[in-house]
């Protein structure tokens, strides 16, 4: 594959909460529409990361770089604003709105529009008058993924979208996600528990241990080397 332009750099980002430091030293490159499977055990600052990306977190040295500019100034909102669309963990949907106003009170101009992630997730039209609470947890789950998209990003991340869901609703968000990264254009960033599932999605691997890069590689080549992967990411015993 052709080297990819430039979006994403991170040169020796250490960051936290508080006084707590979590990331050490990381160093990490991302292309436009290139895709990175963060894998690593519970606690390794997985999570952590992506939320430096957003701004919520105290950058304690690096820096971090967006299309070339430095980020260590900019709060969230002008982040998502310019580029970076997050799916939290959490997932963040509101008791009292709509699906529908859910997605057109955070509508950018782009490719993606209400229509557009309808036809990705034709459940949420079918529910597009629902309010937040009255969705079961994969439907809030395709919701947090759509909002994401109606903010038309160039960067999605992906913090644990499998958690927690049922099979079959598993199935169906891989198959959209594995859509996205082949066909839409945008990078993106997924932090997964399920290491092979993200594996098989994405083109780069990095996995984390206690705030630091410990291994990469494209992500067939650690996919393919099960005992080097489960040495990587199982939960040590004792």
């Amino acid at each position: 594959m052709a080297d990819l332009a430039e979006l994403l750099r991170l040169e020796g980002v250490s960051a936290g909460y508080g006084e707590a430091v979590v990331l050490d030293g990381i160093d990490l490159t991302l292309g436009a529409g290139d895709s990175l499977a963060l894998l690593g055990r519970n606690g390794v600052g997985k999570t952590t990361l992506l939320a430096t990306l957003m701004g919520f977190t105290r950058l304690r040295g690096g820096r971090l770089l967006w299309q070339g500019q430095d980020l260590a100034r900019t709060p969230p909102h002008r982040r998502a604003q310019g580029g970076i669309g997050w799916v939290p963990q959490e997932r963040w949907v509101f008791p009292s709105l709509t699906v529908e106003e859910h997605l057109s009170a955070v509508a950018r101009p782009g490719p993606w529009d209400i229509t557009g992630v309808y036809r990705i997730f034709p459940r949420l039209a079918e529910r597009r008058r629902n309010f937040g609470n009255q969705l079961s947890g994969g439907e809030q789950q395709m919701l947090a993924i759509a909002r994401a998209l109606m903010v038309n990003p160039s960067l999605l991340l992906l913090d644990e979208p499998m958690e927690g869901l049922a099979p079959i609703i598993v199935q169906e968000l891989q198959r959209v996600i594995a859509g996205l990264i082949a066909d839409s254009g945008m990078a993106v960033i997924v932090v997964e528990q399920h290491a092979r599932l993200a594996l098989g999605m994405t083109r780069q691997a990095v996995v984390l241990d206690r705030g630091r890069v410990v291994h990469r590689s494209d992500s067939a080549t650690l996919l393919a080397d099960a005992a080097r992967l489960d040495q990587l990411v199982t939960v040590r015993q004792g």
